[in-house]
């Protein structure tokens, strides 16, 4: 402390002058308009330029961090765009696998309650509508028929524990088999989808086509519990249905579906195969 004291002693004609030039240049920048516009511009373009330099630096340090970012973003992205393809793709599929015509009907009786429910709607054989045809919504998959008469006819629902509805996985080919436990009207069973099929809970859940009632990419529900079989071998898959049972009025009866071609076609097959 007592060697800056007297450094201070020894420089003080220097300080004295430093303070008398600041207090003249100040005088004269307050005095003149013409000098201290000088003065005010050269310092705000010389902060500016100190300014551009921190910024800079602080820019590249931080380089890493909003890589980091822009990288998690791009991610984000690119898995919008694959489920936008893959959606776009399912939708082209559906588009070209439905040569068939819908005919409205109306829920008149339905069951919620019983291990074998059943509906009943007021369409029969005489507008068209024949057994193992299926019945759709505007949600999804409803369910099949399987009584007529003239004017109405009986569907097995979904939320039936003896119907099955052969379905996959959105966006993929696993496929598995559908079928209702009972008690949750809003909930059913899909068994059979291999384990090296990528699954995960939010996934959607379709017709597959591989039935000759139903065409592919019929919405059936969404994937909210992933599971292992007891054999190890298969998921079993929890899945909300998209067709609320308990509020359901107007559907459609599926009526020409290739269903006669293919089943005559198939039959064919296994008379030839028996010779």
């Amino acid at each position: 402390m007592r060697g800056l004291i007297e450094f201070f002693v020894a420089k003080k004609h220097w300080f004295v002058f430093i303070l008398l030039e600041a207090l003249s240049l100040c005088l004269l920048f307050r005095s003149h308009d013409y000098h201290g516009s000088a003065f005010f511009t050269t310092a705000n373009g010389l902060v500016g330029f100190v300014t551009d330099i921190v910024s800079s630096i602080d820019a590249y340090f931080g380089m890493p961090t909003r890589n980091h970012r822009l990288e998690a973003e791009n991610e984000i992205l690119r898995a919008e765009v694959i489920a936008l393809q893959q959606e776009l793709g399912a939708k082209k599929r559906s588009a070209r696998q439905k040569p068939f015509r819908a005919l409205g009907a109306e829920v008149i009786k339905s069951t919620l309650h019983k291990a074998t429910n059943l509906m009943t709607i007021n369409k029969g054989a005489k507008d068209g509508v024949k057994e193992e045809m299926g019945v759709v919504c505007s949600s999804g998959v409803v369910g099949v028929v399987s009584l007529t008469s003239e004017h109405y006819a009986i569907v097995i629902p979904l939320i039936n524990t003896k119907s099955m509805v052969s379905c996959r996985v959105v966006g993929s080919e696993y496929f598995g088999t559908m079928q209702w436990q009972r008690g949750n009207t809003e909930e059913t069973i899909v068994q059979g989808v291999p384990r090296h099929a990528e699954v995960s809970v939010g996934d959607r859940i379709e017709t597959n086509g591989y039935s000759d009632i139903f065409p592919s990419g019929i919405p059936i529900g969404e994937v909210i519990k992933v599971d292992d079989s007891s054999d190890g071998l298969a998921y079993v898959l929890t899945v909300r249905l998209s067709t609320d049972f308990s509020n359901l009025r107007d559907v459609s009866v599926i009526t020409n579906y290739r269903h006669m071609e293919r089943q005559v076609l198939e039959h064919k097959a296994d008379s030839l195969m028996n010779y």
